[in-house]
């Protein structure tokens, strides 16, 4: 755990981008659309500092990668279901204690101008 656990270390993938197919509405899966997600992981980075040793954190490199792959495979009509896989991928990480995730849809069709549509979750490992 983080030395300090009211202020827990981070580390954050922000504005990975892919073009998918989520979304309840048949012109969403056909089109398809831009979805970006936001990663903040919770992780004690003290071992890694002390050894400097890319083994005792998380490669943010590969993250990103897997990442991406979540975030552009299998459709799903929900924001909330995406993401959960999202977040599901971060605790794959023994190191990770907790995550944040933050998907955004862009282009969503609201029918009024707008800039962005999120959806945010916290996850623990527990």
């Amino acid at each position: 755990m983080a030395e300090s656990s009211a202020h827990p270390d981070r580390i954050a993938i922000r504005g990975l981008t892919a073009y998918a197919h989520h979304g309840v509405y048949a012109f969403e899966r056909r089109q398809g659309q831009t979805f970006r997600c936001d990663a903040v992981l919770e992780v004690d980075t003290a071992p890694a500092a002390r050894s400097d040793d890319l083994q005792r954190t998380v490669n943010y490199a590969e993250l990103a990668q897997r990442l991406y792959a979540a975030l552009s495979s299998e459709p799903v009509d929900l924001l909330e279901t995406l993401a959960q896989r999202l977040a599901d991928v971060c605790l794959a990480y023994d190191l990770v204690d907790a995550v944040e995730i933050t998907v955004h849809k862009p282009e969503a069709d609201l029918g009024v101008p707008f800039d962005d549509v999120t959806v945010t979750i916290r996850r623990t490992r527990g």
